[in-house]
């Protein structure tokens, strides 16, 4: 197959959200070692929970403040859909709706329900509320 059919190909919604399980479960993989940092500098002790306030704050080496929140949310919107979609799964899988309608609204819940949760932990991140 060509590069260039692929990309023409319409991916049924189903589709996109079980790539995008697989993406998000990458990325909280390939994120791991930040995050082991996240936690153990958020309990090591005082000085150091104030350098991990700092690091969204100010930045972390060359990374600004924000740059460090936008990999938080990532992380976020990762362990929201991979665990809402892994329900998905075992959901499926234990009433076998294995039909095209149900995979599709289940689909249309899973990704409507990751990204309204990321967005209101994001708003909460970045300070709105």
């Amino acid at each position: 197959m060509r590069l260039l059919d692929a990309v023409k190909y319409r991916l049924p919604l189903a589709g996109v959200v079980s790539i995008l399980h697989r993406a998000s479960g990458l990325l909280m993989f390939v994120l791991l070692p930040f995050v082991v940092w996240l936690f153990d500098t958020s309990i090591s002790s005082e000085i150091s929970y104030e350098s991990f306030t700092a690091a969204f704050v100010v930045g972390l080496g060359v990374l600004p403040g924000w740059a460090v929140k936008l990999v938080v949310l990532a992380l976020i919107w990762a362990f929201l859909h991979h665990a809402i979609a892994g329900i998905r799964h075992v959901w499926m899988d234990a009433t076998h709706s294995v039909s095209k309608a149900q995979g599709h609204s289940s689909a249309v819940i899973t990704l409507a329900s990751s990204v309204l949760l990321t967005a209101a932990l994001g708003a909460k991140l970045f300070g709105l509320y």
